[in-house]
C-alpha cells in the first residue's frame, strides 16, 4: 500500500457520516504508517481550525 497524497499537499475532506468535522479544503501534514489492516491515513490541517485531524485515504480527494 502506498499513500496516494503527499505532505504539502491540498486536499478536499469529505467527513464521513455522523462526524462533525467541517467538509472543505484541507493541507496534509504528514502520512502516517499504513494500519494493518491495510488503511491509509493522513493528519490533515484546515487554516479555519488550530488542531490537525487524522483522515483515512479514502475521505479525500485532490484539490
Amino acid at each position: 500500500m502506498t499513500h496516494k497524497f503527499k505532505s504539502g499537499q491540498s486536499v478536499y475532506y469529505e467527513p464521513t457520516f455522523n462526524n462533525a468535522a467541517a467538509r472543505g479544503k484541507y493541507t496534509v501534514v504528514r502520512t502516517l504508517p499504513v494500519e494493518n489492516d491495510s488503511r491509509v491515513s493522513y493528519r490533515i490541517k484546515s487554516l479555519a481550525e488550530n488542531f490537525e485531524r487524522i483522515a483515512d485515504e479514502h475521505q479525500l480527494s485532490a484539490e
